[in-house]
């Protein structure tokens, strides 16, 4: 192939990522503008699934983050998820601490569980790391329930404080979760274009040159986990927020297998409306099918099938479509 057929191909190339982020932007901006003014037209029971979708949304994008960036899967990130929830409330419950306070608590807390977790398994990978984590999921439910005192043990917490004094709750549950999924997102993109971004980007791909450039792939990973918990802290958060209620069947082994469905569901995407999608299999979902009686689970496999094989075609469709435009 001749240097011009060489720098032709990678012209189209860089158009085509730029055309496909700014047509990802432009219908995440749709996406959240329905968002705001969808509470007007719907029903209160949909106001409050939508708030619990957000939170699980958000939850999703921790998994999708420990992925993108380290290259490594979690079936245990309801612990981090149940660290930010039980911060939000027992502040609440036993100090009296409102969301505001609360919830940055909540945030270092994750990012440092996160951190103290992946120190010493740093040289895990693979199905030894995901195993390891599976652990953390496993002992969650009776740490919590042997930490009554504080927890509430099996009867929980609740979480009642509105973030704003004199305006009503429920919307506060819908906005509040919304506006924290878009700061996540945002926040995601800002990491994505850094140059810590790109260094943890590196240290996955090529270990070798990052450690080149100065950057540690055990750090890389310690500094992914720790992103990665922090925000299922706030997920966690948000849930018990959005929710009003906190309690040990919340965050199981089987809430962690259902945000790394949601995030396979959303193919590990960064954006709002990826990670909505995978929030949506996670609360919208089982909510629309819960008139199927026994055939739920078979509807609800079929849909997540459904989902998967039209992610995994679709690229290849508009690549095939563009291509054809372009050949006119």
């Amino acid at each position: 192939m001749s240097d011009s057929a060489v720098i032709i191909n990678d012209e189209r190339s860089v158009r085509t990522i730029l055309r496909s982020t700014m047509s990802q932007d432009k219908i995440d901006i749709v996406v959240l503008t329905v968002l705001l003014i969808l509470p007007l037209v719907i029903s209160g029971s949909w106001s409050y699934a939508l708030g619990l979708c957000f939170a699980n949304s958000i939850g999703v994008l921790a998994v999708s983050t420990l992925v993108r960036y380290g290259g490594e899967v979690s079936i245990g990130h309801s612990f981090f998820a149940a660290i930010g929830a039980y911060c939000v409330a027992i502040l609440e419950a036993h100090l009296g601490v409102p969301l505001f306070l609360s919830l940055p608590v909540a945030v270092a807390a994750g990012t440092l569980f996160g951190v103290l977790f992946a120190w010493p398994s740093r040289r895990l990978s693979g199905i030894y790391l995901a195993v390891s984590t599976m652990a953390l999921a496993l002992a969650l439910p009776e740490v919590i329930i042997s930490a009554d005192r504080w927890t509430g043990g099996f009867e929980g917490l609740y979480v009642s404080k509105p973030l704003l004094p004199r305006v009503p709750i429920e919307p506060q549950r819908y906005y509040v979760t919304l506006i924290a999924l878009a700061f996540v997102v945002y926040a995601l993109v800002q990491l994505r274009q850094s140059r810590q971004g790109r260094a943890l980007l590196l240290a996955r791909t090529h270990p070798a040159a990052a450690e080149a450039f100065g950057t540690r792939r055990a750090w890389a990973r310690v500094s992914v986990m720790g992103i990665s918990g922090g925000i299922a802290a706030i997920s966690g958060a948000m849930l018990a927020f959005a929710s009003s209620a906190v309690s040990p069947t919340g965050y199981t082994f089987w809430s962690s297998i259902f945000l790394l469905v949601g995030s396979v569901v959303s193919f590990y995407g960064l954006t709002l409306t990826r990670a909505l999608i995978g929030g949506a299999f996670l609360t919208l979902i089982p909510q629309l099918l819960s008139g199927s009686g026994a055939w739920i689970p078979v509807f609800y496999g079929v849909a997540l099938i459904a989902v998967v094989l039209i992610g995994h075609f679709s690229p290849r469709i508009a690549d095939l479509a563009t291509r054809r435009r372009e050949a006119k």
